[in-house]
C-alpha cells in the first residue's frame, strides 16, 4: 500500500446510521464541521427528532421519540443531551453553512424584493438554573410566566420563507448590575444586532418587518436606513 494510499485509510471518517434518504441529501453537507463520527451521529438524530409530528420536539425525549422522564435515561437520549450540551461544534459555523446552502440554492436563494422580520419566541421553563431563564412575558402563552426567550430573524417574500438567526434574551436579573450592567442587552439591541448580521451574512431585504416595537423603535428606523431598507412596524413592546 502506497503513502497516498495509506493516508486515505487512516483519515476515512467512520460511518454512522444515515438519515432517510431525503434529509441524508440535507445533513451530509455539515459532516465537514464535525470532527468525531458520535457528532456526526448526533446530529442526525437530532434533525430527525426535530421533524418528528410531536408536540414534544423541544424536548429530549421528545426529540427521541421516548417516554417522558424515564426515557431520559435511555443511552439514545443520554447521547443526545451529550451532543447538544457538552460537544464542541461550532454553532455560528453551522448557522453559516446552513445559510450558504440557502443562498446557493435558486428556490431559495434571498433577493432584495424580500423582508428581514424581527420577532421574539419564549416557552416556559420550570427552575431558575437554566441560561436565560426568568419571569418574563410569553407570547406563546399570552402572559408573564417563568421561561425563555429569544429573539428571531426570518426572511421571507411571496414565496419562500426560513429563520435566519436568533439570539437569546438574558433578563436584566442574572447580571450584578442590572440593566446598568454593560453586558446587558435589551431585546432591541439585540433586535438591531440581528439586522446587521442579516446584512454581513449576504441576506438582501428591501425592508424590516417587526410586530412589537416601543418608541426606542427609531433607532432600529435609523439602522434600516444605513441598509438601505425601510421598516414597518406595530409600535407595542419590544424592549
Amino acid at each position: 500500500m502506497g503513502v497516498e494510499e495509506a493516508e486515505k485509510q487512516m483519515t476515512k471518517r467512520i460511518e454512522v446510521a444515515r438519515a432517510p434518504a431525503p434529509l441524508e441529501e440535507y445533513v451530509k453537507h455539515f459532516d465537514a464541521l464535525f470532527g468525531k463520527s458520535n457528532q456526526r451521529e448526533g446530529f442526525r438524530r437530532y434533525v430527525e427528532g426535530l421533524l418528528l409530528p410531536s408536540e414534544r420536539h423541544k424536548t429530549l425525549t421528545g426529540l427521541m421519540n421516548t417516554e417522558p422522564v424515564v426515557g431520559a435515561q435511555l443511552p439514545r437520549a443520554q447521547a443526545l443531551q451529550w451532543f447538544l450540551s457538552e460537544a464542541d461544534w461550532d454553532e455560528r459555523k453551522m448557522q453559516a453553512s446552513r445559510l450558504q446552502l440557502l443562498r446557493e440554492d435558486p428556490t431559495t436563494a434571498p433577493t432584495s424584493k424580500g423582508v428581514l422580520v424581527i420577532d421574539e419566541t419564549g416557552d416556559r421553563k420550570d427552575g431558575h438554573k437554566t441560561a436565560h431563564v426568568g419571569r418574563q412575558y410569553l407570547g406563546k402563552l399570552g402572559k408573564v410566566d417563568n421561561g425563555v426567550v429569544s429573539v428571531t430573524s426570518l426572511w421571507a417574500d411571496e414565496e419562500v420563507y426560513y429563520p435566519v438567526d436568533f439570539e437569546p434574551y438574558t433578563p436584566a436579573h442574572h447580571f450584578e448590575k442590572g440593566e446598568d450592567d454593560p453586558a446587558f442587552r435589551t431585546k432591541l439591541t439585540i433586535a438591531l444586532e440581528l439586522v446587521d448580521r442579516a446584512s454581513t451574512q449576504g441576506i438582501p431585504f428591501r425592508a424590516v418587518v417587526a410586530d412589537n416595537l416601543d418608541a426606542r423603535g427609531s433607532h432600529l428606523e435609523n439602522r434600516t436606513q444605513n441598509t438601505q431598507a425601510g421598516l414597518c412596524a406595530r409600535p407595542q413592546a419590544l424592549s
